[in-house]
């Protein structure tokens, strides 16, 4: 199993439908250092895919997708540029 990195920012989207996540995300990513990890945490279906194509779209790597214990996902990018 691989180490699972410590984010250098969390952004809180569970609750938040499609596409909240993405734009907290988008918002937010500059704000961490290159090759900083950030988690987006959500429970939205429609999240689960459209987190890594807008990592694919960008050009940020989707690091790992994992489940949380109460539901839901914490979504890794790790910053790029």
């Amino acid at each position: 199993m691989t180490e699972v990195v410590q984010p250098a920012l969390t952004i809180d989207a569970l609750g938040k439908k499609c596409p909240i996540p993405i734009i907290m995300l988008a918002e937010q990513i500059n704000y961490v250092p290159l090759n900083a990890v950030v988690a987006v945490l959500c429970d939205d279906p429609a999240a689960y895919n459209d987190v890594p194509a807008w990592c694919r779209l960008k050009s940020h790597p989707h690091v790992g997708t994992y489940e949380l214990p109460q539901g839901g996902w914490s979504i890794h990018v790790r910053r790029n540029y």
